[in-house]
């Protein structure tokens, strides 16, 4: 044990039950000064610590990874993060899924591609990201490195490097959506991600999910610029990644086995001398199709096989996939084309949609789409019936909740028990507890209906985004989640923080992850919380993780009781954030997450964030462990 100097000490935390690194829990007391852990060990001396706290009950750990996340609009306005930070959260990956601001805002005299990227595939309001774009002065990435070493960080940051805005870099707007590279801007879009690694950026963003669309006409039937890429030009820009030591993050073509396949052989070191770390979104207990969590397993173990040799760490979300929508506009709605057409309108648009939902044609198209593998006999049809089907979206209405809706008394009911409801009103034989009000809607607006086709399109038209509902896409036998999550070759993550401004609330999930791997006991929680920390440091190549003697000191303290007891699913709120000037989805896990210290410094302590949180540095840019600052 490091010898330790009282009046060294600026915080002395005593009787802690300490988790670190996979070893068995044990008690002991950390010193920190300086912004370091300078001791550990029993009975520390606190005779000269300026402060100390104890902490008997309670577990202390590193500060917790969050490695899926779309913060980096929210470091331009709150570099605090808040939502995350009270959570126990400090260090975040950034620039996910090929977006970022590596190289500004980009824009052109025509094409915002920051507001036309983001608008639709993180669910933020163009008016946040066109306050973002027009406060841009930076044009490089290294430039971008150096801005965020200048803000107020709260947690930690890594910053991955974006391919949908190297491809608008290098080719322009238009030509990243319409065509192949030249050789000379492949080589060139080489040289930058190797140039970009090198300064910093642990790794490399891509994206394949076919949800993912632009926000900004004549552009809302393409695609973001990543998805335009052939297999030839990712495994050019991977082989970057492989040469230079850094991480690929991605996402799998939805509908394409082979297509997967092949991609994320890309992780092979036998294939390719040496493998690729790569880390793909994502592990989920998908309601409606029972064999995608199979099959993640199963893609697992193949590519970090003895025979492939690869890296490859599927991202596994501790918590049931619980999304909300404001009217149609939800995550999931993009993968349906009669759903996606009414995101491609500007969510001030009301009229606009309402044009769609009173066109016949498109009333005719919705129908079919919803009541398809409903009825009759089809392959549609026994795919339902066995959960195969091809969307994420289960399109069941007792599984659709009413949270928010202008007529009040339909508020915490499923839209099937709406929908009965509303069968009832329509025939009279609903008994006295209807209001005028009620009754007047329901002869109003769905006097027309006849199916459960017709209701959906009648609630869209009635109440357009003033109607919230949310659904349980995944995830929903938590046995499963706990099996997913202590899966050796699945990593927790894939939270999206930062992201779905009022569609996601996973800011906890770490926390969500600690507390399902505790029905196992101290073995489980140690090992989750290796996973949750260093094994997170070192799959993103960065330093952390650990509360060793001389590491920086990001460590938090927890309550077992109260994590034990803590429902996230009841601990969800709709706030308004000032910042952005819109409300946002949050969790609130207050009395678990006792203290949050950051470099030494507490950022949250007893349910309240520090007077300096947010107003000083705390936090600190994550460089790739590869890279010298440049």
């Amino acid at each position: 044990m490091t010898e330790v100097h009282p009046e060294q000490i600026d915080t002395l935390i005593k009787n802690a039950k300490i988790f670190n690194n996979g070893a068995s829990a044990i008690i002991e007391d950390i010193a920190i000064a300086g912004g370091r852990i300078v001791a550990r060990g029993k009975h520390l001396d606190d005779a000269a610590a300026s402060r100390v706290i104890d902490a008997e009950g309670l577990w202390l750990m590193p500060g917790l990874f969050d490695i899926h996340t779309h913060y980096d609009l929210e470091l331009e306005v709150a570099p605090g993060l808040p939502e995350s930070t009270r959570h126990g959260t400090t260090s975040v990956v950034i620039a996910n899924c090929s977006l970022g601001l590596a190289y500004g805002s980009q824009r052109d005299g025509t094409n915002d591609p920051i507001v036309s990227c983001y608008a639709r595939v993180e669910n933020i309001p163009k008016s946040v990201l066109k306050n973002c774009a027009d406060n841009i002065d930076w044009q490089t990435p290294q430039a971008y490195l150096d801005h965020l070493e200048t803000l107020n960080l709260g947690p930690n940051v890594a910053v991955l490097f974006p391919h949908s805005m190297l491809r608008i870099e290098k080719m322009g707007f238009e030509g990243s959506i319409s065509r192949d590279p030249t050789q000379a801007e492949l080589e060139s879009m080489q040289s930058a991600l190797r140039d970009a690694l090198k300064q910093g950026y642990v790794g490399f963003s891509t994206d394949a999910l076919p949800f993912h669309y632009l926000a900004a006409q004549p552009h809302c039937a393409k695609t973001i610029p990543t998805q335009f890429a052939k297999y030839p030009e990712i495994k050019a820009l991977a082989q970057v990644v492989r040469e230079e030591g850094g991480l690929w993050q991605a996402t799998p073509p939805k509908d394409s086995v082979i297509g997967t396949l092949k991609t994320f052989l890309l992780t092979s070191g036998k294939l390719y001398g040496q493998p690729l770390k790569t880390t793909v979104v994502a592990a989920l207990d998908v309601a409606n199709n029972w064999k995608i969590s199979l099959m993640t397993r199963v893609l697992a173990r193949t590519l970090n096989s003895k025979w492939v040799g690869g890296e490859f760490h599927l991202q596994a979300l501790g918590a049931p996939f619980k999304i909300w929508a404001d009217g149609a506009v939800t995550p999931i709605a993009e993968e349906i084309p009669e759903l996606r057409r009414l995101n491609e309108t500007d969510l001030e648009d009301r009229a606009g949609r309402r044009e769609i939902l009173n066109d016949a044609t498109y009333i005719k198209a919705f129908k079919a789409m919803w009541m398809k593998g409903k009825q009759g006999w089809s392959a549609a049809r026994l795919k339902r019936k066995i959960n195969l089907e091809d969307y994420a979206f289960n399109r069941n209405l007792a599984d659709m909740q009413v949270e928010r809706c202008p007529q009040s008394n339909w508020q915490g009911m499923s839209f099937q028990a709406v929908f009965e409801r509303v069968l009832a009103l329509k025939n009279n034989l609903q008994g006295d507890d209807i209001s005028a009000e009620e009754r007047s809607l329901v002869q109003r607006d769905f006097f027309w209906i006849a199916d459960e086709a017709d209701f959906v399109l009648q609630m869209l038209r009635s109440f357009d985004n003033d109607l919230t509902w949310s659904t349980v896409t995944a995830n929903r036998d938590l046995s499963v989640v706990r099996k997913l999550l202590m899966h050796p070759l699945l990593l927790p993550g894939f939270n999206d923080s930062g992201a779905h401004l009022t569609n996601m609330a996973f800011y906890d999930v770490n926390l969500r992850s600690l507390q399902l791997a505790a029905q196992g006991g101290d073995a489980d929680v140690s090992y989750m919380v290796k996973r949750l920390t260093k094994d997170a440091a070192d799959v993103f190549g960065v330093a952390g993780g650990t509360v060793n003697e001389g590491d920086i000191a990001d460590l938090i303290l927890v309550d077992p009781k109260k994590l034990a007891a803590y429902d996230g699913e009841k601990n969800v709120q709709r706030i308004y954030r000032e910042e952005f000037a819109h409300e946002q989805l949050v969790n609130r896990s207050d009395d678990v997450v006792k203290l949050v210290m950051i470099a030494g410094q507490s950022a949250w302590e007893n349910n309240a964030f520090s007077p300096e949180f947010g107003q000083k540095p705390m936090g600190r840019l994550l460089r790739g462990q590869r890279a010298s600052k440049c």
